[in-house]
């Protein structure tokens, strides 16, 4: 009997740049000349169905002029189509084109786009290189930093997938202006998270300017979406794959998720975000850690970038207490909370613990509450 010691020790440098502008499309071409995705001259452009003509319809078209074998694989806008089904569709497509190792992936799209071509990047041909176009305030806020990846299923949300780091980062403001109100909403919830836990000034931005964000104003957006890399990029750098700090970036989300999913999705991720946030601050509230005159802060901003804070009638709350065991922060059966301390803050329960145990009559008692 003998053992042989594999040793594959290795630094690995995952540091890629966030371009923020307005009308980035020939940027990304220069770019792609100037070496960004190396040598590689065949590009996937995976987008959704109303990006298609919006955006990536003219990326693909600037590519193919530019000398690059480009094409576009589309799958039916919305978080129902973030799956395996649809993740193998597009392999299965990919590898109809004669697509194999020697090439790069392109989103184009918001953060169901980002999610899903970020995953089949990192398994395709056992891993390619990918780039993200984010178009909307959400992908900006949610998926531009931290390189996680994943598909939804019937039973929870974003538990398979992988941690994979982009190329490069664009988030083109230009294309919120194509966006419905309700988008620009619901990338506001994730903004406003992002506040939440970690700056008081940010928070107070948002106060002040919450009418010009909503109506798309370039200086109000542009800062919105630097602050929003900043705040993450600094949770990120410290812990990439999520073993302590980064669950406070789950802030808002134990209830948020599981109401996204119960909703059938009726709820788009920044709604249900937003009553996650009622929810965990009402546990921050019970717990000491705020005040009801911050709580009611947070609630009207929420309600000024027109959110909903309360839990619609057609959701069954004891359904959603079920839900909440499928979230990730779930151990050993038990339901954990990341809890918000003032405006701000979150609470670090031990050194490195940013997340609580809450028993179920708890949570129950929270829920039936909103």
């Amino acid at each position: 009997m003998s053992v042989f010691q594999v040793e594959l020790k290795k630094v690995v440098d995952d540091s890629y740049p966030i371009e923020t502008g307005f009308g980035l499309e020939d940027k990304l071409i220069d770019d792609l000349k100037n070496g960004l995705a190396g040598n590689i001259k065949k590009f996937a452009i995976i987008t959704d169905s109303i990006v298609k003509d919006l955006y990536a319809d003219a990326i693909c078209q600037k590519m193919q002029k530019a000398g690059y074998d480009a094409n576009l694989f589309v799958f039916e806008a919305g978080e129902k189509s973030k799956t395996r089904e649809t993740k193998a569709m597009i392999e299965d497509q990919m590898l109809a084109k004669g697509y194999r190792r020697d090439c790069c992936i392109i989103a184009v799209g918001g953060g169901v786009v980002t999610d899903l071509a970020g995953f089949i990047a990192g398994t395709y041909g056992r891993g390619v290189p990918f780039i993200n176009y984010a178009t909307t305030l959400l992908a900006a806020a949610d998926a531009s930093v931290g390189g996680k990846t994943a598909i939804d299923t019937p039973l929870a949300t974003n538990l398979i997938g992988l941690f994979n780091q982009p190329e490069k980062v664009y988030l083109d403001i230009a294309t919120w202006k194509t966006l419905p109100e309700s988008q620009i909403s619901s990338g506001m919830a994730e903004t406003i998270k992002h506040a939440c836990m970690a700056s008081r000034t940010f928070f107070d931005f948002l106060k002040e300017n919450m009418s010009r964000i909503m109506a798309v104003d370039a200086k109000a957006c542009e800062h919105i979406a630097e602050e929003n890399c900043k705040i993450k990029y600094h949770v990120v750098e410290k812990d990439e794959r999520e073993s302590g700090l980064r669950e406070i970036l789950n802030l808002g989300h134990t209830v948020g998720r599981a109401i996204e999913t119960v909703s059938e999705y009726k709820l788009s991720h920044g709604e249900a975000v937003s009553i996650g946030m009622i929810a965990q601050m009402k546990l921050s509230i019970k717990l000491g850690y705020m005040t009801e005159e911050e709580a009611d802060e947070v609630s009207e901003l929420l309600q000024q970038a027109k959110l909903p804070v309360t839990i619609p009638d057609y959701i069954d709350r004891e359904q959603l207490v079920k839900k909440l065991y499928t979230d990730k922060k779930v151990k050993d059966g038990k339901l954990r909370f990341v809890v918000q301390k003032g405006i701000g803050n979150v609470v670090e329960f031990a050194p490195g613990v940013f997340a609580t145990p809450v028993e179920e009559e708890t949570a129950r008692e929270i829920i039936m509450s909103l």
